[in-house]
């Protein structure tokens, strides 16, 4: 019988998730019906918002303990009852923390061969990529000159949407956690300031480094810096409401802003959710892969190795110790 690891959830989190709170399992690999297909996970996507999937606070569903934690993947096609893919097809698709996951042919899309290695088809070139497309390009519409301020500076959305943001001209300010992020933001990203959150008083370097305010605001974080930055908005900013990194290990979200900072800054606020723009996904990669190959764009992947280092890297990304898209190489 063949085996078909897997990480569930074993128990709910009350704050913070230790890797105590999954385990590691052993099914047998489903058979697969006319038109679908079984594939092999090469490599599985780790991000924020499965917390907020633990926590039952997700538009895309509920974990509850006992299911296998859900995660976008690559992986390879290893037997097909499909005319529409073949054995030995690389794909993305919503394959889980597991080995191996079955699919409908709608399930799946093709990774282009020029994404390379395909493993950036999950991060730069892929959800957090288009995430900061949309919200920055699309959505904000950068001028040259725009001010534009990041937290989580150099994590798997924040170090796209810095590095787009001076490809359009921008200033570029980086918000992150320690000296080494603060450093990687300016020497390899190409920010121009960066505040550590941690040591330095974020309004008073705001009002330092924008003395005319901030113009575009991606937030990733929400709770008080939200508020923060806010207070800072120059007149016609644009804030893009993106993640709640914040808030993902509470129980219970904060009142926000005072409106009267948006209504002065005649802001316009956008809700941003990515799964609304995947027709603009083809936009995206012929836009940005020409970006990462001429050096403009750079990837930056925390690859961890094999499905049972997930829940520690998991535990990583949300207390902010990784730099970096989180990868799982599975295979």
């Amino acid at each position: 019988m063949q085996i078909n690891n897997q990480v569930t959830l074993k128990s709910t989190p009350s704050g913070e998730a230790t890797p105590e709170h999954f385990t590691l399992i052993e099914n047998p690999i489903s058979t697969i019906e006319e038109g679908s297909v079984l594939c092999e996970t090469q490599y599985l996507s780790l991000d924020p918002y499965m917390r907020s999937q633990i926590a039952g606070r997700h538009i895309s569903g509920t974990i509850k303990p006992g299911d296998v934690l859900r995660g976008e993947t690559i992986s390879k096609v290893v037997e097909s009852k499909s005319e529409t893919f073949k054995v030995g097809d690389i794909v993305r698709c919503f394959g889980g923390w597991q080995n191996y996951s079955v699919h409908k042919s709608e399930e799946l899309s093709l990774i282009s061969p020029e994404i390379n290695p395909a493993s950036y088809a999950l991060s730069a070139l892929g959800m957090p990529g288009l995430t900061a497309y949309a919200g920055l390009v699309l959505q904000a519409k950068p001028k040259k000159g725009d001010v534009v301020v990041i937290p989580a500076a150099t994590g798997a959305v924040g170090s796209v949407v810095g590095q787009l943001a001076k490809i359009y001209g921008c200033k570029v300010i980086g918000i992150a956690g320690s000296d080494d992020k603060c450093a990687y933001a300016i020497n390899e990203l190409g920010y121009d300031e960066c505040i550590n959150r941690k040591t330095e008083n974020l309004a008073d370097k705001l009002a330092e480094l924008c003395p005319d305010g901030v113009d575009i605001y991606f937030d990733l974080i929400g709770g008080e810096m939200l508020t923060t930055v806010s207070e800072k908005l120059a007149v016609g900013a644009r804030v893009i409401l993106c993640g709640l990194m914040a808030e993902y290990n509470n129980k219970d979200r904060s009142f926000g802003p005072p409106p009267g900072f948006w209504i002065r800054a005649r802001a316009i606020v956008y809700g941003l959710v990515v799964y609304d723009f995947e027709p603009q996904r083809a936009q995206f990669i012929e836009e940005c892969l020409p970006y990462i190959k001429d050096g403009r764009l750079k990837v930056k992947e925390d690859v961890y190795e094999g499905l049972a280092s997930a829940p520690q890297a998991f535990c990583n990304l949300m207390d902010g110790s990784n730099m970096g898209k989180v990868i799982i190489k599975v295979k």
